[in-house]
């Protein structure tokens, strides 16, 4: 590595924590200006952006996984500032007292909501990223350092040179953000900067996630793949259950909480072919087990239906590709579940109210969900504004991350005079 490319990051990352400190000092209310502007300035700007954007299509294959998550276009851009004003409107998650209580000593004890101080995110091709990740870091008081993927570099550049036009209008520091230069050793500096950066959360494919876990010495909460299961369990409605399904394999077959695997208890494998029909109008390939294959081999297209191999489980597609998996029981499909399960998002169809608390209680997963599609986990829908990934692990923060979970806390100790004993 370039000991001239690692002295410079390291220099900036001095500075970004330079800045970090400063935006403590920040009322709620300036910060929201800054969000607004921001969100404000996204049309009138939106020329450069997709123009930046439509170099960085140019460069990756239409047919790749990764092409619906790196395309920005007018609507998406409106969505993005319709985010970022929400994330504006939500309470400050700053200095909320979550504790309280005196001592008999007399020592008045307060614990209370902080920034992390600096966060560091490692993401391929997912320019939106950017605008979210700066707004929620912004409103949680936090400086942010960002890693995207070379496959982005154009549109995040040209999203980051927005962001620090509107950050020096408001006198504040651009350090407040840094995007680090697009060469891959730039990842492993970012890496190993302890005590520079507090927390690093990697947002991108499985490869990405295990990279980062396992190269890292700095603090990392996993953002993991989601290898999504719903299971139409014998007392599901027929009806719900193709809605759903849809709209959970094809709203947007790119994303993490798209759905990869539908699990079908084999008392409803009548029913099955008519539950799929619908994606077949989507161009659904399906990879079916022996007697869901038999069970679709007359109605649905040929060129579209396969038999399942053991790698058609447990996998991400990220594309019209879906697995089916037929059980005898609710136990079985708990078993299949918590054998593939990233511990992401997982469904239940049922109209059994017993098998809904079992299912609820029994799987494992940030988000789990009954009678409705996992197309749901999302920080926004969850009403958090935006979010900066999906968790799925267990310590500090599990599921869509936004404002609460991009801050720690410190406790505050107030006495007069009091000494602790020999």
């Amino acid at each position: 590595m370039s000991m001239n490319l690692k002295e410079t990051i390291i220099l900036k990352l001095d500075e970004v924590r330079t800045a970090s400190r400063t935006l403590v000092t920040l009322t709620d209310s300036t910060i929201n200006e800054v969000l607004l502007d921001l969100a404000g300035r996204i049309a009138p700007n939106a020329a450069a952006i997709l123009e930046a954007n439509r170099s960085d299509l140019e460069r990756m294959e239409r047919s790749s996984p990764m092409y619906d998550r790196l395309l920005l276009n007018e609507k998406r851009l409106e969505g993005i500032a319709a985010d970022i004003r929400n994330v504006a409107s939500l309470p400050s998650p700053l200095d909320m007292t979550l504790e309280e209580r005196t001592l008999e000593n007399g020592l008045r004890l307060r614990k209370a909501s902080v920034p992390m101080g600096v966060i560091g995110i490692i993401y391929e091709a997912r320019p939106n990223v950017t605008f979210d990740v700066f707004a929620l870091s912004l409103k949680s008081g936090n400086a942010t350092v960002l890693k995207g993927g070379s496959d982005a570099d154009a549109s995040n550049r040209a999203i980051v040179e927005l962001i620090h036009s509107v950050l020096s209008d408001h006198n504040l520091s651009p350090d407040t953000l840094y995007l680090l230069p697009s060469e891959r050793e730039a990842a492993t500096v970012m890496m190993g900067a302890v005590g520079k950066i507090d927390m690093i959360i990697p947002r991108g494919s499985q490869a990405l996630i295990n990279h980062v876990r396992n190269t890292a010495k700095v603090p990392v909460i996993e953002t993991g793949a989601g290898i999504v299961h719903t299971y139409f369990d014998k007392c599901g409605e027929l009806e719900m259950g193709k809605e759903i399904v849809l709209n959970a394999k094809t709203r947007r077959p790119s994303v993490c909480n798209a759905l990869d695997t539908l699990i079908i208890h084999s008392e409803r494998l009548g029913d099955l072919s008519e539950l799929c029909r619908p994606l077949a109008e989507h161009q659904v390939i399906i990879f079916a087990d022996e007697r869901a294959y038999l069970s679709l081999l007359a109605s649905y297209p040929e060129q579209l239906l396969q038999h399942a191999e053991p790698e058609h489980f447990g996998t991400e597609f990220l594309s019209l590709k879906l697995s089916v998996k037929t059980v005898d029981t609710l136990d079985d499909a708990l078993e299949h579940i918590a054998a593939y399960s990233s511990q992401h998002s997982e469904a239940v169809i049922t109209e059994d109210p017993a098998v809904k608390a079992e299912f609820f209680k029994r799987v494992d997963a940030a988000v789990v969900y009954a009678n409705t599609s996992t197309a749901f986990t999302d920080g926004a829908q969850f009403g958090l504004g935006a979010e900066i990934g999906i968790s799925t692990q267990k310590l500090h923060a599990r599921g869509p991350m936004a404002l609460r979970e991009l801050t720690t806390y410190k406790w505050m100790i107030e006495g007069d005079g009091q000494t602790r004993p020999a």
